[in-house]
């Protein structure tokens, strides 16, 4: 089951190593309780995860532009619930959200137990599809910005995860082999598929055990990396 070959590691971010529904959550209900205390963070949230989600996956291929996918999935999840919210209301509540995101930084169970596991081994990177000033924030505020070397957002490489390009630009960035090199991440189609289609190994972390092919390594848990690793 071990790897032998890899000197190169590189993670997703979000919702790999930075539980993004819950700090969402907890961001999301401190902004309610000041200016909407009428929306239940529960009944919201629950339409918000699959509508962010589904959003995020329009702009991973380009089908709208960041702004939309800062409007729309607000605007979306406020209609599912019948709460009836201004344009200007809805971007307030966006730039909050954006602003006050970063300054909760709950990460996955072990996270800083497999990089320090990780760190004196490998050498580390991200990739990510996440905004570049977001982005460094958490990394800063959740301490994790000094176990890697190198970070490719998609700002950078002008693509979004799974385009082969932002593969090839961060394994670039890192001086890094694709024979030598592997993804770790969160989905199945950005990070694992990406990744394989564009020559690097790759293991999905299936936190919720979800039913996939028994060809795609997999981890349910940050630590059981080490079988790999």
């Amino acid at each position: 089951m071990r790897i032998d070959n890899i000197k190169d590691v590189f993670f997703d971010l979000d919702h790999t190593l930075w539980d993004f529904d819950k700090n969402s959550k907890i961001t999301l209900e401190n902004i309610f309780v000041r200016n909407h205390p009428a929306v239940a963070i529960d009944v919201f949230i629950e339409h918000y995860i699959p509508i962010n989600q589904a959003c995020w996956k329009l702009y991973q291929y380009d089908k709208i532009t960041h702004q939309q996918l800062r409007y729309d999935r607000l605007k979306l999840s406020f209609d599912a619930i019948g709460y009836e919210i201004s344009d200007a209301e809805i971007e307030a509540v966006s730039q909050e959200y954006i602003d006050l995101l970063t300054e909760t930084n709950h990460l996955f169970d072990g996270t800083f137990e497999i990089l320090e596991y990780l760190v004196g081994k490998y050498k580390l990177h991200l990739i990510t599809n996440g905004f570049a000033h977001v982005q460094e924030k958490k990394l800063k505020n959740a301490n994790l910005k000094s176990y890697f070397s190198t970070v490719t957002n998609s700002e950078m490489a002008g693509v979004k995860k799974p385009n082969p390009v932002i593969f090839e630009y961060a394994l670039n960035l890192a001086k890094a082999n694709k024979q030598t090199s592997i993804m770790i991440g969160d989905s199945i189609e950005a990070d694992v598929l990406g990744a394989l289609d564009a020559g690097i190994d790759a293991i999905y972390f299936n936190e919720n055990k979800e039913a996939v092919d028994s060809n795609i390594k997999q981890i349910n848990h940050l630590l059981e990396l080490k079988n790999y690793l």
